[in-house]
């Protein structure tokens, strides 16, 4: 069944038990560990001081904890399932080839979430720390336990990148020997989406895996997705102090691209499609093994060995002519023939961290410190000629217009200490040391419009960087539950492949690219009021230098430092429970409602563009929601308002490709409800963009676009859940 402009998705969700005698009962264990982790609240909390091996305390974090939020999950709506994080800005680019959609904070680039680190299970899982840290895949919302936020430089403990961190912590098994969990999603638009996992503890083994299979027709015409990945992890504790761990993560995935719009293509119909010849492929193989040691009660370590193995093929009309040229038969009756690229990652990560307690005095004091090394290689091959074809057909019939070869090897050693100065007040200083060198080999092509040759050649260029950063967090506990804090952090983000290499003919690169870096400040107070308000509220300062953009001139893209910015702003969450909090009686329910809000005024002060704002820094961004629960049913109903912002650092209003111009302002409203009998079934039922807003919140000049990306309309879907 289709529907215009909705889609409506069907949820059977069939959960199956096995029981077998085991020796020991592990779910206390369990329990106490996500206990000393973080403080639930209605699904969000923050991490204690320390956990594991890293240091929180004077940093701002948040926890998602995924099975408490009524959201629509089946396909990791990510405005539902993460939108409370205040300022959190959502590139949207699912109806259009991405299915990861991409994230930032304060005013940073949300593109294929550049500037976050991005990590699952604590391990890294783009394809390079730094040469090509665009988020290729994320795992299946269904799967996920809890997700961790880090703000500001994402603490010394995880890296130098300026836009924070995110950990995708999936669920790991559980406590009983064997659990099967099935789900089966169908809907309009040929949807069909299935889940499976299995998990469990026997012994001194624990093991989790999981299967998703998805194809989707689209939204928009000329975008099918079909999509495999899996998971699967086992942990092995030969003694109660040591636990042994392998994790492997695997995507299989062919996606179609409807490409880019004009903004008056937009308006007559955002779900029409110029482009139906372009596919994309990014197979990705994460390997993960780990170790965790308690050499006893005060100290700790951990090791973590990662080995990625992935790629990213396209076959595409690229974009010439911009996305007003639609891609039609030429007077010879065949198409333009495609253009091919591929890119294969290899890369590899190791972590090493130590956390030990000491007494200085009377008083407990906690030291962290680490080490990684991490090597990657990156084979970057474009502009060769392809077939005239429509299907996925990656033969090229000319030279690769650029063959380059990128070689990064990292080395980083970080310390920091929470300094306890009585019981309330702790002072964290840290610092980082950071090695990174460079090498490209290969060829590109030539950009210089005077030169007879085509192309330029890279013999074994290197380029070494070394830095020190460092940093401080102050915390003062009023009480156990509530605290004053405030954090310095120095960040850097290097040069990346990405901005070496043009990905399409329109981008060009300033030959005199220099490496950006930040200073990020932050100051607020958090905390909880029984079981009543849970709130944060905070400001905070980021002076942006050399910051990496794209400058539009001539119907050129011009990738350059724009300048410096400065971004400062208000991030502000607020939670109240009125019934079963304010109104003890448990009759009618219980009733919360929460504000997250953040105000953003990022505006550069330095360079060609000082005084305008900084492209993709909307000033307001609010999310209005209210949860209720009545004995077994439950809701959630959310408002989102996101401002207008710039495409580009020139803030171009309108351009007649539709490259740069305003990205207007948009509000969407969503609701999602579930009801449970007896605690067997349950029945699931949400509808997203309730009043079918028309929106986008990306112009590109590249993949997927170029031109306008827009968002997907009012979607509807339904469920049904049975375990047994």
């Amino acid at each position: 069944m289709k529907m215009k402009n909705n889609i409506f998705v069907f949820t059977l969700t069939l959960t199956t038990f096995f029981s077998f005698s085991q020796e020991q009962d592990t779910s206390k264990l369990i329990e106490e560990v996500i206990i000393k982790s973080y403080q639930p609240f209605n699904g969000i909390g923050r991490m204690k001081d320390d956990n594991g091996q890293v240091i929180y305390a004077g940093k701002k974090t948040e926890v998602l904890l995924i099975d408490s939020l009524d959201a629509n999950k089946a396909i990791n709506n990510t405005r539902q399932i993460i939108g409370r994080i205040p300022g959190l800005n959502i590139i949207e680019t699912e109806s259009s080839g991405f299915t990861a959609n991409g994230i930032a904070f304060r005013g940073l680039n949300p593109y294929q979430s550049v500037e976050t680190n991005t990590r699952q299970n604590g391990y890294n899982i783009s394809a390079d720390i730094f040469g090509y840290n665009e988020a290729y895949y994320i795992p299946p919302m269904e799967a996920v336990k809890n997700i961790t936020f880090l703000r500001g430089a994402s603490s010394l403990a995880f890296g130098p990148q300026i836009g924070g961190m995110i950990n995708y912590e999936l669920k790991d098994g559980a406590s009983k020997p064997f659990e099967v969990t099935t789900s089966q999603t169908m809907g309009t638009n040929n949807m069909f989406n299935s889940f499976t996992s299995i998990g469990g503890t026997h012994k001194k083994i624990k093991y989790y895996g999981f299967m998703q299979y998805r194809y989707y027709e689209g939204w928009r015409s000329n975008s099918k997705q079909n999509q495999l990945s899996g998971f699967g992890s086992i942990k092995y504790n030969p003694t109660t102090r040591l636990q042994l761990g392998l994790e492997y993560t695997g995507l299989r995935n062919t996606i179609q691209m409807p490409g880019g719009l004009t903004d008056s293509l937009f308006n007559e119909n955002s779900q029409q499609s110029t482009r139906s010849r372009n596919w994309l492929q990014s197979p990705w193989n994460i390997v993960s093994g780990n170790l965790n040691y308690n050499i006893n009660e005060n100290t700790s370590l951990s090791l973590k060995s990662t080995f990625l193995y992935s790629q990213r093929d396209l076959v595409w009309r690229n974009e010439d002519g911009g996305p007003a040229e639609k891609d039609t038969i030429t007077p010879d009756l065949t198409y333009v023939a495609r253009e091919v690229e591929h890119e294969y990652f290899r890369s590899s990560t190791n972590e090493f961290r130590f956390l030990t307690n000491y007494k200085l005095g009377n008083q407990k004091q906690t030291l962290a410190c680490g080490v990684r090394y991490a090597y990657s290689f990156l084979k970057r091959q474009h502009g060769a000629e392809g077939t005239t074809a429509s299907d996925l057909d990656y033969t090229t019939t000319s030279p690769w217009g650029g063959n380059m070869n990128f070689y990064n090897t990292n080395i980083a050693v970080f310390a920091e200490n929470i300094f306890r100065v009585g019981k309330k007040f702790s002072i964290t200083p840290g610092i980082r040391y950071e090695y990174l060198k460079t090498i490209a080999d290969g060829y590109d092509e030539n950009e210089a419009e005077d030169s007879e040759d085509p192309y330029v050649v890279a013999n074994m260029l290197k380029k070494t960087r070394k830095f020190i950063l460092g940093g401080v967090g102050l915390q003062y506990k009023i009480t156990e539950q509530m605290n004053v804090y405030g954090n310095y952090s120095q960040s850097f983000r290097p040069i990346t492949y990405s901005d070496l290499t043009p990905f399409g003919t329109i981008a060009k690169i300033d030959p005199n690219l220099k490496d950006a870096s930040a200073d990020n400040l932050d100051f607020g107070i958090r905390g909880k009021l029984k079981n009543i308000v849970n709130f944060d509220f905070s400001l905070f300062y980021l002076n942006y230098k050399n910051k990496i953009g794209t400058v539009f001139t001539d119907g050129i893209a011009l990738r350059t430092n724009t300048g410096s910015s400065l971004h400062q702003g208000v991030e502000t969450y607020i939670e109240i429970n009125l019934l079963d909090g304010i109104i003890k009686s448990k009759a009618f329910g219980k009733l919360s409602v929460y504000n997250s809000y953040a105000y953003v005024n990022a505006q550069y002060v330095s360079g060609e563009f000082k005084g305008n704002q900084v492209e993709y820094a909307p000033k307001n961004i609010e999310r209005v929601g209210l949860n209720y629960k009545l004995k077994n049913f439950s809701m959630n109903v959310q408002y989102s308002y996101t401002a207008s912002s710039f495409g580009d650092a020139s803030n171009a209003i309108f351009a007649e490709d539709a490259l740069s111009g305003i990205i207007p302002s948009y509000s969407l409203v969503d609701c999602s409800a579930s009801y449970k009998v007896k605690q067997k079934y349950q029945f699931k039922f949400g509808v997203n963009n309730i009043l079918n807003k028309k929106y986008f919140t990306l112009r590109t000049t590249e993949y997927p676009g170029p031109g306008i990306i827009p968002s997907i309309g009012r979607m509807i879907y339904a469920g049904i859940s049975v375990t047994f």
